[in-house]
């Protein structure tokens, strides 16, 4: 067995990068499976490997000494190869220590799918916002033969053709249940604000921010100047953000503007990110300022487009040019 702190003590043999106004401490250099990178005394950095384009998610293992126990910050999804990632990892730099705690930053599963597995593994409870745990309750427990009616009309109003529409119906409803492992039946609530104390005298607040999920839990480790962000800030890809049938009148969006706002006023500039895809990085501030720009110049490329003629659902024409949004829009008025 390992000393409880040998495998999270810090490294300081990395070329550090820098792109697009942001900077990589760790440069290219990334985890292999079952190897595990010290962020920081007491913070690991795996990743587990995912398929499709995304390739992977970054979890955190944060010691809890002196006791040599441990906290994981989210999980990856229900699948052979992230499991046997874990696996290699309780084997490898996490052998012989037990895990206490787990946080899921979302519900999405990514984040969740193997949450059950690893609490059924040393009888750690599961900690969520509410909104979080509910909404994958919700979606696990949501399983239907067929796609439901309201669920097509709302793609129809969207702007799907009937083909379009006939061909996502061959997809069922439920499929997420498939890799997202059973939940335990109970959770720990995580509120705005609340300080989490991880590690060896360190205290983390969460910091909730919405848009891409409905009640997603970031980690600021004020003390340390280190931020788990999940989701919520990525430093090369925008988080999706989406609108759903079960809300259909919701503005995640704005939500997600808001978000940024929020953090923008609560994270200082040099704050290290921990993201959930991605390198770790900082330039916080420049990457929130981006993402926000994006958006809201996409929304003119929407103004301008809706403004030709009557439009559905589809792709926008790009590039578009903005418009100053200092300046207010008379079409936003209408």
């Amino acid at each position: 067995m390992r000393s409880p702190d040998a495998s999270l003590t810090g490294d300081d043999g990395f070329l550090e990068t820098e792109d697009r106004g942001l900077t990589y401490p760790w440069g290219a250099r990334t985890p292999e499976v079952g190897e595990l990178i010290a962020i920081a005394d007491g913070i690991g950095w795996v990743r587990i490997p995912m398929p499709g384009s995304l390739g992977h998610i970054n979890c955190w293992v944060i010691d809890d000494a002196p006791s040599g126990a441990l906290t994981i910050v989210d999980s990856g999804i229900r699948l052979p190869d992230c499991r046997a990632a874990w696996e290699a990892l309780f084997a490898g730099p996490l052998e012989g220590r037990k895990v206490t705690r787990l946080i899921a930053t979302h519900m999405h599963p990514d984040h969740i799918g193997l949450m059950g597995w690893l609490a059924e593994r040393d009888g750690a409870p599961l900690h969520m916002t509410r909104q979080e745990w509910l909404t994958a309750k919700f979606v696990i427990a949501d399983v239907q033969e067929a796609v439901p009616a309201a669920v097509l009309d709302f793609r129809r109003a969207a702007g799907w053709t009937e083909e379009q529409v006939a061909e996502s119906a061959k997809e069922g409803w439920g499929r997420l249940r498939h890799v997202i492992h059973h939940m335990p039946h109970g959770y720990v609530r995580m509120e705005e604000g609340e300080i989490l104390p991880l590690g060896d005298g360190q205290s983390w607040r969460v910091v909730v921010g919405s848009g891409h999920s409905p009640e997603h839990a970031c980690l600021y480790n004020e003390a340390a100047n280190i931020l788990i962000s999940g989701d919520q800030i990525l430093p090369k890809i925008s988080s999706n953000v989406s609108l759903g049938a079960s809300e259909p009148m919701a503005n995640p969006l704005g939500d997600w503007l808001a978000s940024i706002d929020k953090l923008l006023g609560v994270l200082p500039e040099d704050v290290l990110v921990l993201p959930a895809h991605g390198e770790p990085f900082r330039g916080a501030h420049e990457r929130l300022k981006a993402l926000k720009t994006e958006h809201l110049e996409r929304l003119d490329a929407l103004v301008v487009h809706c403004a030709e003629a009557p439009r559905g659902g589809g792709l926008l024409p790009h590039p578009v040019q903005p418009r100053d949004w200092r300046q207010p829009s008379r079409a936003c008025n209408r």
